[in-house]
């Protein structure tokens, strides 16, 4: 059975689904340039993205693959809530099996950019904690030196919903010399003081952000395009389209073994939840690009 799935989705050269981490599927995305990608159907979790031999991604060293938590690292779903609330922190979509809707490598045949799609739908274990009818897809497309990923929520209830969510990225870094460009001026809300009324602040005008402490800093209303210096061979330029917030974590020394090698730069849809009548969709794009 499981050679049967894998020969539906494997493309020669582009893509295969293997066997991960602790046994878990994996779906392996392999550029013409050497690029690579590794996506787990366990949390639809996108946990590498290499170019040029360098993983822009980070995955905890406490993380888990047997799935008695979510997978801790690369990119998880915070769906359909982000952050702590009516149900268990970050909703449900990271630590749910997705399936694989499809995948493609030939819409340039010179140039095959291969993806996989993955799918979640509500069952009886969702609608314990969000009573609704949903189908929530990521398309994960490699290309030579980006990673996109295409998020779309279908309201496909007979009642209007509404949620949060976030794409949690992990980078690896240098923390030290981590710098966040592009959200000078802005007010963020600081998290670190009170999770549940945190006080506005302001990064001055022009100013990078640095992680010099604790910090989870939530942007509302922020810029389409970021850069994350981050101390290593690569930067990354992230651009979002239809993600309205930011949010910029690093735990400190409460993970004193992983915080000084990742920061967490996240597209999100906090401020404002998103309301779907039925019938309705929601779609978004982050577009990674090593730099």
């Amino acid at each position: 059975r499981a050679a049967a799935r894998a020969a539906a989705v494997d493309i020669e050269g582009s893509v295969a689904l293997t066997e991960g981490r602790e046994g878990l599927p994996m779906v392996r995305l392999t550029h013409v340039s050497g690029s690579e990608a590794e996506v787990y159907l366990f949390g639809g979790v996108c946990t590498s993205w290499t170019v040029g031999g360098e993983d822009l991604l980070y995955v905890r060293p406490d993380a888990k693959f047997d799935k008695s938590k979510p997978i801790s690292g690369g990119i998880p779903h915070c769906f359909p809530q982000f952050g702590p609330g009516e149900m268990q922190q970050h909703g449900f979509a990271r630590n749910l099996d997705w399936e694989v809707a499809s995948t493609s490598a030939d819409v340039n045949p010179d140039d095959p950019e291969p993806c996989v799609e993955l799918v979640l739908k509500d069952n009886e274990y969702t609608r314990a904690m969000f009573d609704y009818s949903f189908t929530a897809a990521l398309a994960v497309t490699l290309k030579a030196d980006q990673l996109v990923c295409d998020m779309r929520v279908v309201n496909t209830d007979s009642k209007e919903f509404d949620f949060t969510a976030a794409l949690h990225t992990y980078f690896a870094a240098n923390v030290g010399d981590v710098r966040v460009e592009g959200l000078g001026g802005l007010s963020y809300l600081d998290k670190t003081v009170d999770v549940n009324n945190p006080p506005t602040k302001e990064l001055a005008e022009g100013a990078a952000l640095a992680i010099e402490k604790e910090t989870d800093s939530v942007f509302l209303g922020a810029p389409d395009e970021l850069t994350l210096r981050t101390g290593r061979k690569s930067d990354v330029e992230i651009m979002q389209q239809g993600w309205n917030d930011a949010v910029v974590w690093n735990p400190w020394d409460s993970m004193p073994d992983s915080y000084p090698h990742f920061v967490c730069v996240e597209c999100a849809k906090v401020g404002t939840p998103e309301k779907l009548a039925p019938g309705e969709s929601w779609t978004s794009t982050m577009t990674l690009s090593a730099a």
